[in-house]
């Protein structure tokens, strides 16, 4: 039986109804997800205040697009081997087909911008239907609230790789978020000589040392913090970007992916030029990102599940928010529990 139940629906900004929900029967090449969990990041939080740019959201809209679930159908075309599989999920609604997609850049697909939880239809009620293509089988004895959060963990992943990190490398990460410990996890299985975690208050330093750092630095405390071969600014401050590129040596590299807010201070060219450091930049996850976060998560290499510090039902979807924007330094990972 189809589950029904209740969906979190945003009419406008700061506007949003507890709806009954109506699942989508899955069409051609489709799966329908009875959905386990879902996190709340940012992204949700800007939805919310409608700070988000224009062109990627779609009012009204189901929010969430960190998510995990169990196949209960699939439409003609899709694999019927999905069904009873615990999945999550891709939220770009790639082509597949344009010139960068058959690059392996899904991320960066031509075809224009849908997203599950801000064009499409999101994961805030008790099914998600979308393309079977998009899905990430794990494995069965996978923990489902751990997973809702692979999808930052895809984004994270998405930056050690283009980070390309080699074994005994001084690597620092900035900021201590989601995606900044999700990444600093990831990096410890490159095995680096050391992990520095910088952050901007100092009760960051417990999260810092549980998923891998080496040491903890508050800015307070980075002076003289220099010849790193690796930097992964996963802050987006004001002035992380610009700072991060203080931190490497001489033909080091910097993979920015933390979403700077408007105004943030920009890079100085003469110093990336003249200290020939290479450049880089994330935003959102490929596919192939996607396929390393989930390998590492079912080999043990990747926990998430310490981040989530609050589970609630989705008909608590206010509280949830209030919870997110409060400020409150013990609030990590919100998960919504439709079920």
């Amino acid at each position: 039986m189809t589950p029904r139940g209740t969906a979190v629906v945003l009419d406008a900004p700061g506007r949003f109804r507890l709806v009954p929900h109506a699942p989508r029967p899955p069409g051609p090449g489709e799966a329908q997800v009875r959905v386990h969990a879902v996190g709340i990041c940012g992204s949700d939080r800007e939805l919310y205040q409608g700070n988000r740019p224009p062109e990627y959201v779609r009012y009204p809209v189901v929010p969430g697009h960190e998510w995990s679930g169990t196949v209960i159908a699939v439409g003609e075309q899709a694999p019927a081997s999905l069904i009873g599989r615990k999945v999550v999920g891709e939220g770009l609604w790639n082509c597949q087909t344009c010139e960068r997609c058959r690059d392996g850049e899904t991320s960066l697909c031509t075809a224009g911008y849908e997203e599950t939880g801000f064009t499409l239809p999101g994961a805030m009620a008790p099914t998600l239907t979308l393309p079977a293509r998009l899905l990430h089988v794990l494995p069965p004895d996978a923990d489902l609230t751990a997973a809702a959060l692979l999808e930052p963990a895809a984004c994270a992943a998405a930056a050690v790789l283009k980070a390309c990190p080699l074994p005994g490398s001084r690597v620092a990460v900035i900021g201590t978020g989601a995606l900044g410990l999700l990444a600093t996890q990831l990096l410890g299985s490159f095995s680096p000589g050391e992990l520095v975690v910088i952050g901007t208050r100092p009760d960051r330093a417990g999260p810092a040392h549980r998923f891998g750092a080496t040491s903890y630095r508050t800015w307070d405390d980075a002076a003289g913090l220099s010849g790193f071969d690796v930097v992964i600014e996963a802050a987006g401050a004001s002035s992380s970007a610009h700072a991060a590129t203080y931190l490497p040596r001489r033909g080091g590299r910097v993979v920015l992916t933390g979403n700077p807010p408007p105004g943030a201070k920009g890079l100085d060219p003469a110093q990336v030029v003249v200290r020939q450091l290479s450049m880089g930049s994330v935003f959102g996850a490929s596919s192939g990102a996607w396929t390393y976060a989930v390998r590492a998560f079912a080999a043990g290499r990747l926990d998430p599940l310490p981040l989530v510090t609050h589970e609630l039902r989705v008909d608590e979807f206010a509280r949830a928010m209030d919870l997110v924007r409060g400020g409150d330094p013990g609030t990590g990972k919100v998960l919504l529990r439709p079920h």
